[in-house]
């Protein structure tokens, strides 16, 4: 792709309506990561903008997409409804596969809080074809039937001080078969809003990336 940076919003039509998301390429590109943000959230979540930006340090691209509508996102049960959000990482995920410009890109997945149950369900559908999955206090504990099929190396981060997220996470952990790993950085809590915690969840995102993600 070159040396010079590429960002766009692109617009991606799933279900009869268009989600907006925030493409950004960086030169010299080696992978594509697809982030699924938590409830509440949107591809203009300021964690995952953040977590997003120490990637293309690695020469990973990225792209952070609104899983649901606006009129979807007012209502609980559509926010925690796992097998909508991973239908539409799944379609999001075709999107980039037939874009020209991106067919080159091995993809991987970032998922946050519910966004990780999606993004790992996703993963056991898609098998070889996903690469890596990295967790950010995620909730892999709603995809747990489909974790022993998740084949893409997966890495869950857990904040020290967000106790039952952890307890689920060393479940999910032990039903993976995989390559895994499971980090805990010590003083966070869910959102890792300590100073200090999201550069260090960024960090371990950007490092498995770079060693999994690319072809």
């Amino acid at each position: 792709m070159g040396d010079t940076p590429s960002e766009r919003t692109v617009t991606i039509n799933i279900d009869g309506h268009p989600h907006l998301g925030e493409l950004v390429i960086p030169g010299n590109a080696q992978g594509m990561v697809l982030f699924a943000h938590g409830s509440g959230s949107s591809r203009l979540s300021p964690r995952n903008t953040y977590v997003a930006n120490i990637l293309h340090q690695g020469c990973v691209a990225t792209l952070l997409f609104d899983l649901l509508t606006e009129a979807e996102d007012m209502y609980y049960e559509t926010r925690f409804d796992i097998d909508l959000l991973t239908n539409r990482l799944l379609s999001a995920t075709e999107w980039v596969s037939n874009q020209s410009y991106l067919q080159e890109f091995p993809i991987g997945y970032f998922g946050a809080s519910t966004g990780a149950a999606a993004a790992l369900m996703a993963a056991a559908i898609l098998g070889e074809n996903i690469r890596a999955v990295v967790s950010r206090g995620g909730r892999p504990d709603m995809a747990m039937d489909t974790l022993s099929r998740v084949k893409a190396p997966t890495l869950l981060i857990v904040g020290g001080y967000d106790e039952t997220v952890l307890e689920l996470n060393e479940q999910a952990y032990a039903k993976l078969e995989c390559t895994r790993e499971l980090k805990v950085v010590s003083g966070a809590t869910h959102l890792f809003e300590e100073p200090g915690t999201l550069e260090q969840v960024a960090q371990l995102a950007r490092d498995w990336f770079v060693i999994y993600l690319p072809s």
